[in-house]
């Protein structure tokens, strides 16, 4: 196998980026000396995370559908055609054995181009709500690996298979030294119980406004610390808000977390967005958490994918226009209940699955094979 050739599309967030990224390193572990190229949409996140992370990446102009009526909409087709032809022509020259997508903008006009080129096909669908875009692709996909049960419903069931979702490597069930370490690292008070608050690595309007709000009316005299990652775009806004900033210690305002496993090892009770990827980490750390699914997001997925951990009692939700109002006040009184955090941590961490990364890599490799 020594000249396996492996192309990776999609992109756009972290919950795309990260999963496109543990696939790759696992592959890498199996076969050392395999060739990869991932495909991204110009101007997004992966361009400079995937190259960071030692690998080559090829843009495409594609772009989402904007909500809001944009002239950006009527270029759209074009941009999408002009992606085809773009992604046809990085096939010819790499000549992959394997095409993968992750979802993201880039992943539909890569696997449609290759499952017309011939070229076998996986889909690693994250949410438990497919979206339009896999679901027309994986009407040609080869394989597609799921992370949610009933999946059957929007793909052929002889081609699914159950694996999860991958994560970064270094998430993990966290340990009492990171606990430790992570006190130090973010400047804690040791001891003193944690909320994290995570909207994703783009950041969370209604996140940020919730913990506002909370900070200007409660933090003063809150038993709790909050570790707080904002998003880079709102961070010069938030920052220079005296509310916010005005001394109070317990208050830890981040624009970005980049040890993420020690920011887990020290939560007590996690406030997050509800994406797919953020869960399937959130399953592994095993913490007490309140999802606010985002309301901006196609077929409203990241509902489904919340309700899918609270119908269990493995999660907390509430939702997006409550959230201001009701999301810190539920953290605090979940702080308090020791009973029930340990419920929700028993109750969230069968649903983990670690080596989902290792599992989809070698189901690229049977395609590689066949």
């Amino acid at each position: 196998m020594s000249e396996i050739r492996i192309i990776i599309s999609g992109g756009g967030t972290g919950g795309h980026i990260f999963p496109a990224l543990s696939i790759a390193q696992s592959l890498k572990k199996i076969v050392p000396e395999a060739k990869f190229l991932f495909v991204g949409a110009e101007g997004r996140m992966e361009m400079q995370r995937v190259p960071a992370a030692g690998f080559e990446i090829k843009g495409l102009p594609v772009a989402g559908l904007q909500r809001s009526l944009s002239i950006e909409n009527l270029k759209l087709p074009f941009k999408v055609i002009r992606s085809v032809q773009m992604a046809r022509r990085i096939l010819r020259e790499f000549k992959p054995d394997v095409a993968v997508g992750v979802g993201g903008y880039a992943s539909a006009p890569l696997l449609w181009a290759a499952s017309h080129m011939g070229i076998p096909t996986l889909i690693q669908e994250q949410n438990s709500f497919a979206g339009l875009t896999n679901r027309i692709l994986g009407k040609r996909a080869r394989k597609i690996c799921v992370a949610y049960e009933g999946m059957e419903r929007f793909f052929p069931a002889d081609r699914i298979l159950l694996t999860g979702n991958p994560v970064r490597s270094n998430i993990a069930r966290p340990t009492e030294e990171q606990r430790e370490e992570g006190y130090a690292h973010f400047g804690l008070e040791k001891g003193r119980k944690t909320i994290l608050v995570t909207g994703g690595s783009l950041g969370s309007a209604t996140l940020n406004r919730s913990v506002r709000q909370w900070a200007a009316q409660s933090a003063d005299w809150s038993d709790c610390q909050v570790l707080w990652q904002c998003g880079k775009t709102y961070f010069a806004k938030l920052s220079s808000a005296e509310e916010v900033t005005g001394g109070r210690p317990n208050v830890h305002l981040l624009p970005f977390i980049d040890r993420m496993d020690l920011a887990f090892a020290v939560a007590d009770v996690i406030i997050s967005r509800a994406g797919a990827g953020t869960i399937s980490e959130l399953c592994i750390v095993g913490k007490p958490v309140i999802f606010v699914p985002s309301p901006n997001v196609t077929e409203d997925h990241q509902t489904h994918n919340a309700r899918a951990l609270s119908d269990r009692d493995a999660a907390l939700m509430v939702s997006d226009d409550q959230a201001p109002e009701r999301v810190m006040a539920m953290a605090e009184e979940l702080l308090s209940d020791e009973t029930r955090c340990a419920a929700m941590s028993a109750a969230i961490l069968p649903l983990a699955r670690p080596d989902a990364g290792e599992v989809i890599a070698r189901e690229v490799l049977k395609l590689v094979k066949q």
